[in-house]
């Protein structure tokens, strides 16, 4: 993936980011709303910096949407957290592929970046991925096995 396309793609997960905090945050209450904006803010500068990285390196950063559509729009404390987290787990699945960037200070950004998400979503709710930002390994049927390679049949 080129810096550019990377820098897209995290720039395009920090303004959902950005989107989905700004209705938690409104739908939130005391502790939680503080964190919440802390949240907000701490992807607003996210996405501006990206914004700038973008600008210094000759291309035009995309502009939000309008709307996002939320997997829920929360209406408890509960569901303010759940949907915190997932936004935290998808804007660290954005930075991953950055993280891979030839460019050091990228890979650096990027590392920093997901380490910010995956803490954020730990204090929210204190469980983390194998892999943070990577996707969930599909489930194992009992019929086959890590070896198991695929015959003409399964693949036809």
């Amino acid at each position: 993936m080129r810096a550019d396309q990377g820098l897209g793609a995290a720039l395009a997960a920090e303004h959902a980011a950005v989107y989905a905090y700004g209705v938690i945050g409104a739908r939130s209450t005391g502790r939680l709303r503080t964190e919440m904006t802390a949240a907000y803010n701490a992807h607003r500068a996210r996405r501006d910096q990206l914004r700038t990285m973008i600008v210094k390196m000759g291309g035009t950063p995309a502009e939000p949407a309008a709307v996002y559509e939320l997997p829920v729009t929360p209406s408890t404390a509960a569901q303010a957290v759940e949907l915190a987290v997932l936004v935290e787990r998808r804007v660290t699945g954005a930075y991953l592929e950055l993280a891979a960037s030839a460019d050091t200070a990228l890979r650096k950004m990027a590392a920093l970046a997901m380490q910010e998400c995956v803490t954020r979503s730990y204090n929210l709710r204190p469980e983390i991925d194998t892999f943070p930002g990577m996707p969930p390994a599909p489930a194992a049927s009992p019929s086959t096995s890590p070896t198991a390679t695929p015959t003409a049949a399964a693949t036809g």
